[in-house]
């Protein structure tokens, strides 16, 4: 296997884990909620926190890393329209991430108080969770159209 080709595929491996951890993570957080049961939710809660730390995190540090050694080891420019596109959309898909890391932390330990002490979940527990499910789907989208331009390679013209 080349460099070429092993960067290639830890490219697509981050890319895919990413996506993937990410619609799951979305999807077993909406069907925990709709239980409203806060000992359910927070065990899946803290499940979603230590996958984001272990999956998603790591995929975050991984593709930006071998994004720049794959486009250097093809010798495309980091200006290249679809390549400065690609970046742009995962700088916004980290602004929208990273407050959810920290929501996510919230509605876990909203959510294990209340199991501790029967009680129903609080107001500023649906708030959260509201502001958790509305910040998902720009980054989801973003993610989407990252990896459409990495399948695609538009040619896109941002720079002169």
């Amino acid at each position: 296997m080349t460099l070429e080709e092993l960067l290639r595929l830890a490219h697509v491996i981050g890319a895919t884990v990413l996506f993937g951890t990410g619609a799951g993570i979305a999807f077993f957080m909406v069907m925990a909620r709709r239980t409203a049961n806060p000992a359910l939710i927070a065990h899946v809660a803290g499940t979603v926190v230590i996958a984001d730390t272990i999956f998603t995190a790591t995929a975050a540090i991984i593709q930006p890393v071998t994004g720049y050694l794959l486009a250097r080891t093809i010798g495309w420019p980091l200006t290249e329209g679809w390549i400065a596109l690609s970046l742009g959309l995962y700088v916004f898909t980290g602004i929208f991430w990273l407050p959810v890391v920290w929501i996510q932390i919230q509605l876990r330990n909203i959510a294990r108080d209340c199991a501790a002490t029967g009680q129903a979940l609080p107001a500023q527990w649906f708030r959260l969770y509201r502001i958790w499910f509305a910040c998902g789907f720009p980054a989801f989208f973003a993610v989407l159209g990252i990896i459409w331009l990495m399948l695609n390679k538009p040619d896109i013209a941002l720079f002169g």
